[in-house]
């Protein structure tokens, strides 16, 4: 007898099976957090002044420049990152669920400080980072959703 739950549907085979909107969520997620965690990490102070760049240049419009600060949240996206690669080859409903976890959990925190903090900035600049948080949040979401389930054969 096993101790593991079970969901609807669960099985071996479902668990291994990853959904494409799944991937693409991953996918995402990755590039994200290479892009945002090597700036941020390796070129703190570039990230301070520039994020993020083609929409503007958000993060030097919240407050005065903190390394220290920076490089912990480049090494946060490093983290995540890293923790995405191993899914894309260890193919796992629970791993994808725990990445899912983990992603919107940071996602949406990120998102209410920032939804909270806008007053400084241009509209253009409210839009496009409550836009860009919002789609981060969805790609942790993302991670949630299984693939389909195929018909069983009658």
């Amino acid at each position: 007898m096993s101790n593991r739950a079970h969901l609807p549907g669960d099985s071996a085979s479902d668990d291994r099976r990853v959904g494409g909107f799944q991937l693409a969520a991953l996918i995402g997620s990755i590039v994200i957090a290479a892009v945002v965690g090597t700036w941020a990490y390796f070129f703190p102070e570039q990230f301070y002044d520039h994020f993020p760049a083609v929409l503007g240049e958000w993060i030097s419009q919240d407050g005065p420049y903190n390394e220290h600060l920076i490089r912990d949240h480049g090494a946060q996206y490093l983290a995540l990152g890293l923790a995405s690669v191993f899914g894309l080859f260890w193919h796992s409903q629970i791993g994808y669920r725990l990445l899912g976890i983990a992603w919107t959990t940071f996602g949406v925190l990120h998102f209410l400080y920032h939804v909270t903090h806008l007053s400084h900035m241009s509209v253009s600049d409210q839009i496009s980072q409550v836009i860009v948080l919002g789609f981060a949040v969805l790609l942790g979401v993302g991670l949630f959703i299984p693939p389909r389930r195929s018909p069983r054969p009658a």
